[in-house]
Protein backbone atom coordinates (compact mmCIF):
# COMPACT_ATOMS: atom_id res chain seq x y z
CA UNK A 1 0.00 0.00 0.00
CA UNK A 2 1.32 3.53 -0.95
CA UNK A 3 1.98 6.13 1.92
CA UNK A 4 0.58 8.54 -1.30
CA UNK A 5 -2.84 8.64 0.67
CA UNK A 6 -1.40 10.84 3.02
CA UNK A 7 -3.88 13.99 3.52
CA UNK A 8 -6.62 11.95 1.38
CA UNK A 9 -9.85 10.70 2.40
CA UNK A 10 -10.75 7.69 3.54
CA UNK A 11 -14.24 6.54 3.05
CA UNK A 12 -16.67 4.62 4.88
CA UNK A 13 -16.42 1.02 3.37
CA UNK A 14 -12.76 1.41 3.83
CA UNK A 15 -11.18 -1.19 6.95
CA UNK A 16 -9.50 0.63 9.37
CA UNK A 17 -6.31 -1.57 11.44
CA UNK A 18 -6.22 -0.75 15.05
CA UNK A 19 -2.63 -1.71 16.94
CA UNK A 20 -4.38 -3.34 20.44
CA UNK A 21 -7.89 -4.33 20.57
CA UNK A 22 -8.87 -3.20 24.43
CA UNK A 23 -11.89 -1.22 25.47
CA UNK A 24 -10.98 1.99 23.46
CA UNK A 25 -10.50 0.04 20.12
CA UNK A 26 -13.85 -1.81 21.11
CA UNK A 27 -15.60 2.02 20.98
CA UNK A 28 -13.90 3.14 18.12
CA UNK A 29 -15.50 -0.07 16.29
CA UNK A 30 -18.40 0.22 17.47
CA UNK A 31 -19.05 4.29 16.83
CA UNK A 32 -16.64 3.68 13.27
CA UNK A 33 -19.15 0.42 12.27
CA UNK A 34 -22.25 3.16 12.14
CA UNK A 35 -20.56 5.07 10.28
CA UNK A 36 -20.13 2.18 7.80
CA UNK A 37 -15.95 1.65 8.29
CA UNK A 38 -14.83 -1.88 8.87
CA UNK A 39 -12.57 -2.90 11.72
CA UNK A 40 -9.47 -5.31 12.21
CA UNK A 41 -7.47 -5.31 15.23
CA UNK A 42 -3.90 -7.00 16.11
CA UNK A 43 -3.73 -8.01 19.34
CA UNK A 44 -2.16 -10.90 21.41
CA UNK A 45 -5.49 -11.82 23.74
CA UNK A 46 -7.60 -14.36 21.85
CA UNK A 47 -10.77 -12.79 23.65
CA UNK A 48 -9.81 -9.16 23.09
CA UNK A 49 -11.98 -6.68 23.35
CA UNK A 50 -12.11 -5.24 20.45
CA UNK A 51 -12.27 -8.93 18.88
CA UNK A 52 -15.54 -9.26 20.18
CA UNK A 53 -17.23 -6.45 17.53
CA UNK A 54 -14.18 -6.41 14.56
CA UNK A 55 -11.92 -8.98 12.98
CA UNK A 56 -8.61 -9.73 14.56
CA UNK A 57 -5.36 -10.54 13.97
CA UNK A 58 -4.36 -12.56 17.02
CA UNK A 59 -0.87 -12.18 17.55
CA UNK A 60 1.70 -10.41 19.73
CA UNK A 61 2.22 -6.34 19.61
CA UNK A 62 6.22 -7.32 18.08
CA UNK A 63 5.40 -9.76 15.41
CA UNK A 64 6.51 -8.21 12.50
CA UNK A 65 4.42 -10.68 9.99
CA UNK A 66 1.37 -9.84 11.95
CA UNK A 67 1.55 -6.62 11.20
CA UNK A 68 2.15 -7.35 8.09
CA UNK A 69 -0.92 -9.05 7.85
CA UNK A 70 -2.74 -5.86 9.50
CA UNK A 71 -1.14 -3.54 6.60
CA UNK A 72 -2.51 -5.81 3.97
CA UNK A 73 -6.02 -5.96 5.36
CA UNK A 74 -6.40 -2.32 6.78
CA UNK A 75 -7.19 1.09 4.49
CA UNK A 76 -5.72 3.24 7.38
CA UNK A 77 -3.96 1.82 10.54
CA UNK A 78 -4.40 3.94 13.79
CA UNK A 79 -3.47 2.84 17.46
CA UNK A 80 -5.63 2.33 20.95
CA UNK A 81 -2.43 2.73 22.98
CA UNK A 82 0.93 4.51 22.68
CA UNK A 83 3.50 1.92 23.71
CA UNK A 84 3.59 0.37 20.18
CA UNK A 85 6.76 -1.33 19.33
CA UNK A 86 9.07 1.25 17.70
CA UNK A 87 9.71 -1.32 15.03
CA UNK A 88 6.45 -2.48 14.05
CA UNK A 89 5.92 1.42 14.21
CA UNK A 90 8.48 2.37 11.40
CA UNK A 91 7.76 -0.74 9.24
CA UNK A 92 3.89 -0.01 9.19
CA UNK A 93 4.95 3.58 8.42
CA UNK A 94 6.46 2.05 5.31
CA UNK A 95 4.16 -0.20 4.15
CA UNK A 96 0.69 0.87 5.06
CA UNK A 97 -1.26 4.14 6.07
CA UNK A 98 -0.42 5.55 9.48
CA UNK A 99 -1.59 9.57 9.42
CA UNK A 100 -0.96 9.56 12.83
CA UNK A 101 2.74 8.78 12.00
CA UNK A 102 5.30 7.80 14.39
CA UNK A 103 6.94 11.29 15.30
CA UNK A 104 3.99 11.47 18.11
CA UNK A 105 4.06 7.85 19.20
CA UNK A 106 7.99 8.33 19.71
CA UNK A 107 7.37 11.74 21.78
CA UNK A 108 4.71 10.65 23.69
CA UNK A 109 6.35 7.36 24.43
CA UNK A 110 9.21 8.70 26.84
CA UNK A 111 8.34 11.74 29.70
CA UNK A 112 11.37 13.59 28.36
CA UNK A 113 11.04 13.94 25.04
CA UNK A 114 6.92 14.43 25.76
CA UNK A 115 7.68 17.26 28.20
CA UNK A 116 10.20 19.09 26.20
CA UNK A 117 7.34 19.06 23.01
CA UNK A 118 4.98 20.72 25.32
CA UNK A 119 7.55 23.57 26.40
CA UNK A 120 8.13 24.17 22.97
CA UNK A 121 4.77 24.37 22.41
CA UNK A 122 4.48 27.65 24.81
CA UNK A 123 2.92 25.68 27.39
CA UNK A 124 3.88 25.19 31.17
CA UNK A 125 4.73 21.88 32.47
CA UNK A 126 5.71 21.22 36.19
CA UNK A 127 9.66 21.70 36.86
CA UNK A 128 11.56 18.38 36.64
CA UNK A 129 15.27 17.43 36.07
CA UNK A 130 16.39 14.02 34.04
CA UNK A 131 18.41 11.22 36.24
CA UNK A 132 20.61 9.37 35.47
CA UNK A 133 22.30 8.44 38.91
CA UNK A 134 20.98 8.43 42.44
CA UNK A 135 23.52 11.45 43.09
CA UNK A 136 21.95 13.24 40.70
CA UNK A 137 18.27 12.60 42.25
CA UNK A 138 19.64 13.67 45.36
CA UNK A 139 20.45 17.10 43.91
CA UNK A 140 17.81 17.21 41.92
CA UNK A 141 15.50 16.52 45.20
CA UNK A 142 17.57 19.28 46.72
CA UNK A 143 16.86 21.35 44.14
CA UNK A 144 12.99 20.71 43.35
CA UNK A 145 11.58 20.11 47.03
CA UNK A 146 10.15 17.68 49.04
CA UNK A 147 7.24 15.84 48.19
CA UNK A 148 8.47 15.26 44.52
CA UNK A 149 7.34 12.59 42.33
CA UNK A 150 10.56 10.31 41.25
CA UNK A 151 9.20 8.30 37.30
CA UNK A 152 10.20 6.57 34.75
CA UNK A 153 10.65 8.07 31.15
CA UNK A 154 8.52 4.89 29.85
CA UNK A 155 5.68 2.23 30.22
CA UNK A 156 3.93 3.94 33.74
CA UNK A 157 0.22 4.57 33.65
CA UNK A 158 -2.31 4.30 36.41
CA UNK A 159 0.42 4.90 38.99
CA UNK A 160 2.51 2.70 38.24
CA UNK A 161 6.24 3.52 37.72
CA UNK A 162 6.35 5.99 39.55
CA UNK A 163 7.18 7.12 43.26
CA UNK A 164 6.31 10.15 45.30
CA UNK A 165 9.54 11.32 47.96
CA UNK A 166 8.18 12.60 50.60
CA UNK A 167 11.46 12.41 52.67
CA UNK A 168 14.91 12.40 52.26
CA UNK A 169 15.20 8.82 53.72
CA UNK A 170 13.26 7.40 50.57
CA UNK A 171 15.48 8.72 48.32
CA UNK A 172 17.94 5.69 48.01
CA UNK A 173 15.00 3.56 47.90
CA UNK A 174 13.23 4.96 45.76
CA UNK A 175 15.89 5.27 43.40
CA UNK A 176 16.77 1.97 43.91
CA UNK A 177 13.24 0.13 43.08
CA UNK A 178 12.44 2.46 39.62
CA UNK A 179 16.39 2.25 38.25
CA UNK A 180 15.28 -1.70 38.07
CA UNK A 181 13.57 -1.08 34.92
CA UNK A 182 16.99 -0.30 32.86
CA UNK A 183 14.59 3.03 31.52
CA UNK A 184 15.49 6.83 32.12
CA UNK A 185 14.22 8.58 34.93
CA UNK A 186 12.97 11.52 35.11
CA UNK A 187 11.86 13.49 38.90
CA UNK A 188 9.36 16.24 38.83
CA UNK A 189 8.04 18.88 41.48
CA UNK A 190 5.20 18.06 43.14
CA UNK A 191 2.39 20.56 42.29
CA UNK A 192 -0.32 21.18 44.94
CA UNK A 193 -3.21 21.54 42.78
CA UNK A 194 -6.54 22.26 43.53
CA UNK A 195 -8.62 20.34 40.25
CA UNK A 196 -6.92 17.74 37.92
CA UNK A 197 -8.42 18.49 34.61
CA UNK A 198 -8.18 16.98 31.19
CA UNK A 199 -8.82 18.22 27.33
CA UNK A 200 -9.54 15.80 24.36
CA UNK A 201 -8.50 17.50 21.31
CA UNK A 202 -9.02 16.55 17.98
CA UNK A 203 -7.07 17.33 14.56
CA UNK A 204 -7.53 16.27 10.91
CA UNK A 205 -4.94 15.59 8.18
CA UNK A 206 -5.81 19.31 7.05
CA UNK A 207 -5.37 20.86 10.27
CA UNK A 208 -8.61 21.43 11.19
CA UNK A 209 -8.82 21.30 15.08
CA UNK A 210 -11.82 21.01 17.56
CA UNK A 211 -11.45 20.33 21.19
CA UNK A 212 -14.17 18.71 24.04
CA UNK A 213 -15.34 20.49 26.89
CA UNK A 214 -13.17 20.28 29.55
CA UNK A 215 -13.11 17.59 32.43
CA UNK A 216 -12.61 17.79 35.76
CA UNK A 217 -10.92 14.57 37.32
CA UNK A 218 -10.70 12.63 40.37
CA UNK A 219 -8.34 9.60 40.84
CA UNK A 220 -8.59 7.05 43.50
CA UNK A 221 -5.42 4.83 43.97
CA UNK A 222 -4.39 7.17 40.98
CA UNK A 223 -6.53 5.39 38.75
CA UNK A 224 -9.10 7.17 36.89
CA UNK A 225 -12.90 7.73 39.53
CA UNK A 226 -14.75 10.24 37.97
CA UNK A 227 -14.86 12.49 35.75
CA UNK A 228 -16.97 15.51 35.45
CA UNK A 229 -18.71 17.40 33.01
CA UNK A 230 -18.87 20.50 33.16
CA UNK A 231 -15.67 21.23 35.38
CA UNK A 232 -16.96 23.46 38.29
CA UNK A 233 -13.91 25.51 37.47
CA UNK A 234 -14.30 29.20 36.12
CA UNK A 235 -15.28 29.47 32.56
CA UNK A 236 -11.83 31.63 32.14
CA UNK A 237 -10.11 28.55 33.43
CA UNK A 238 -12.12 26.33 30.91
CA UNK A 239 -11.24 28.74 28.45
CA UNK A 240 -7.71 28.59 28.46
CA UNK A 241 -7.37 24.72 29.15
CA UNK A 242 -8.89 24.32 25.78
CA UNK A 243 -6.81 26.97 23.72
CA UNK A 244 -3.41 24.90 25.76
CA UNK A 245 -5.12 21.82 23.96
CA UNK A 246 -5.07 23.38 21.03
CA UNK A 247 -1.75 25.26 20.72
CA UNK A 248 -0.42 22.09 21.62
CA UNK A 249 -2.37 19.47 18.78
CA UNK A 250 -1.15 21.48 16.76
CA UNK A 251 2.56 22.31 17.61
CA UNK A 252 2.82 18.89 17.58
CA UNK A 253 1.12 18.08 14.20
CA UNK A 254 -1.32 16.11 15.85
CA UNK A 255 -3.73 13.67 13.50
CA UNK A 256 -6.79 12.33 15.21
CA UNK A 257 -7.00 12.86 19.36
CA UNK A 258 -4.73 14.27 21.76
CA UNK A 259 -5.85 13.75 25.64
CA UNK A 260 -4.22 16.75 27.59
CA UNK A 261 -3.97 16.28 31.21
CA UNK A 262 -3.46 19.49 33.38
CA UNK A 263 -3.05 20.55 36.86
CA UNK A 264 -5.35 23.54 38.08
CA UNK A 265 -3.41 25.42 41.32
CA UNK A 266 -5.06 27.16 43.91
CA UNK A 267 -3.54 30.21 42.40
CA UNK A 268 -5.23 29.82 38.69
CA UNK A 269 -2.36 28.41 37.10
CA UNK A 270 -2.37 25.65 34.85
CA UNK A 271 0.31 23.07 34.64
CA UNK A 272 0.23 20.18 31.70
CA UNK A 273 0.83 16.90 33.22
CA UNK A 274 0.39 13.84 30.66
CA UNK A 275 -0.02 13.61 27.21
CA UNK A 276 -1.43 10.48 25.57
CA UNK A 277 -2.43 10.65 21.69
CA UNK A 278 -5.91 8.18 21.60
CA UNK A 279 -9.04 8.33 22.59
CA UNK A 280 -8.48 8.61 26.45
CA UNK A 281 -10.77 7.31 29.77
CA UNK A 282 -11.21 10.82 30.75
CA UNK A 283 -13.31 11.56 27.20
CA UNK A 284 -15.83 8.40 27.82
CA UNK A 285 -18.89 11.03 28.94
CA UNK A 286 -18.75 11.91 25.30
CA UNK A 287 -20.33 9.23 24.28
CA UNK A 288 -23.78 10.05 25.36
CA UNK A 289 -23.22 14.13 26.58
CA UNK A 290 -21.75 15.38 23.44
CA UNK A 291 -23.50 16.05 19.91
CA UNK A 292 -19.70 13.62 18.58
CA UNK A 293 -18.20 11.48 20.50
CA UNK A 294 -14.21 11.08 20.90
CA UNK A 295 -14.83 7.57 19.36
CA UNK A 296 -15.74 8.68 16.51
CA UNK A 297 -14.14 12.08 16.40
CA UNK A 298 -10.77 10.24 15.80
CA UNK A 299 -12.66 7.96 13.23
CA UNK A 300 -13.23 11.33 11.65
CA UNK A 301 -9.94 12.91 12.31
CA UNK A 302 -7.65 9.42 10.40
CA UNK A 303 -9.97 9.53 7.75
CA UNK A 304 -9.78 12.99 7.34
CA UNK A 305 -13.58 14.22 6.82
CA UNK A 306 -14.77 16.78 8.25
CA UNK A 307 -14.74 16.80 12.32
CA UNK A 308 -18.07 16.52 14.56
CA UNK A 309 -19.35 19.04 16.69
CA UNK A 310 -18.52 18.48 20.23
CA UNK A 311 -21.15 20.49 22.24
CA UNK A 312 -22.43 19.73 25.78
CA UNK A 313 -25.90 18.35 25.33
CA UNK A 314 -26.04 17.40 29.16
CA UNK A 315 -24.20 17.56 32.19
CA UNK A 316 -22.99 14.16 32.64
CA UNK A 317 -20.23 12.58 35.55
CA UNK A 318 -18.58 9.15 34.13
CA UNK A 319 -17.88 6.83 36.76
CA UNK A 320 -15.39 3.81 36.27
CA UNK A 321 -16.55 0.15 36.86
CA UNK A 322 -13.11 -1.66 38.06
CA UNK A 323 -13.62 -5.48 38.81
CA UNK A 324 -14.62 -5.24 42.69
CA UNK A 325 -17.94 -2.87 41.11
CA UNK A 326 -18.84 -5.69 38.24
CA UNK A 327 -21.11 -7.65 40.46
CA UNK A 328 -23.03 -5.14 42.24
CA UNK A 329 -23.33 -3.05 39.37
CA UNK A 330 -24.99 -5.89 37.89
CA UNK A 331 -27.45 -6.76 40.45
CA UNK A 332 -28.24 -2.90 40.47
CA UNK A 333 -29.17 -3.32 36.51
CA UNK A 334 -31.76 -6.38 37.36
CA UNK A 335 -33.97 -3.91 39.72
CA UNK A 336 -35.91 -1.05 39.12
CA UNK A 337 -33.89 1.99 39.76
CA UNK A 338 -35.91 4.70 41.96
CA UNK A 339 -32.94 6.57 43.22
CA UNK A 340 -32.67 7.63 39.35
CA UNK A 341 -35.96 8.16 38.78
CA UNK A 342 -36.24 10.58 41.96
CA UNK A 343 -33.28 12.48 41.01
CA UNK A 344 -33.79 12.83 37.22
CA UNK A 345 -30.62 11.06 36.09
CA UNK A 346 -30.15 8.35 33.51
CA UNK A 347 -27.02 6.12 34.21
CA UNK A 348 -25.42 4.59 30.60
CA UNK A 349 -23.85 1.57 31.24
CA UNK A 350 -21.09 0.24 28.98
CA UNK A 351 -19.52 -3.17 29.72
CA UNK A 352 -16.08 -3.73 27.67
CA UNK A 353 -16.64 -7.61 27.37
CA UNK A 354 -13.80 -8.59 29.68
CA UNK A 355 -13.73 -12.09 30.89
CA UNK A 356 -12.29 -11.63 34.36
CA UNK A 357 -12.80 -9.27 36.77
CA UNK A 358 -10.19 -8.45 38.83
CA UNK A 359 -9.59 -6.12 41.21
CA UNK A 360 -8.81 -2.82 40.15
CA UNK A 361 -9.00 -3.92 36.50
CA UNK A 362 -11.43 -1.48 33.94
CA UNK A 363 -13.98 -3.51 33.53
CA UNK A 364 -16.44 -0.55 32.26
CA UNK A 365 -18.04 2.77 32.64
CA UNK A 366 -21.01 4.61 33.63
CA UNK A 367 -21.76 7.88 31.98
CA UNK A 368 -24.65 9.82 34.30
CA UNK A 369 -26.79 12.01 32.59
CA UNK A 370 -28.38 14.43 34.64
CA UNK A 371 -30.03 17.90 35.18
CA UNK A 372 -26.95 18.85 36.95
CA UNK A 373 -23.54 16.78 38.11
CA UNK A 374 -24.24 17.58 41.85
CA UNK A 375 -27.68 14.89 40.72
CA UNK A 376 -25.28 12.85 39.01
CA UNK A 377 -22.83 12.81 42.36
CA UNK A 378 -25.76 12.16 44.47
CA UNK A 379 -26.89 8.94 42.53
CA UNK A 380 -23.38 7.68 42.37
CA UNK A 381 -23.09 7.91 46.39
CA UNK A 382 -26.54 6.57 46.80
CA UNK A 383 -25.58 3.33 45.08
CA UNK A 384 -22.89 2.16 46.85
CA UNK A 385 -21.11 0.63 44.22
CA UNK A 386 -18.30 3.01 44.40
CA UNK A 387 -17.13 3.30 48.14
CA UNK A 388 -14.43 4.91 48.33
Amino acid sequence: MSISKRGQTILPGSTIGILGGGQLGRMMALAGSNLGYRFVALDPAPDAPCGQVSAQITAAYDDREAARELAKRADVITYEFENVDAGVAAMLMEESYVPQGSELLYTTQHRLREKRAIEASGVRVAPYAEIRSEQELREAVAKLGIPSVLKTATGGYDGKGQWVIRSEAEIGQAYAELSRSGVELVLEQFIRFDKELSVIAARSPQGEIQTFPVAENIHVDNILHLSIVPARVAERVQEEARQLAMRIAEGLNVVGLIAVEMFLTSGGELFVNELAPRPHNSGHYTMEACRTSQFEQHVRAVCNLPLGGTELLTPVVMVNVLGEHVEPLLARMAVADDAAKRLGVEPKIHLYGKSEAITKRKMGHVNVLAPDVDAALAWIAETTIWRV
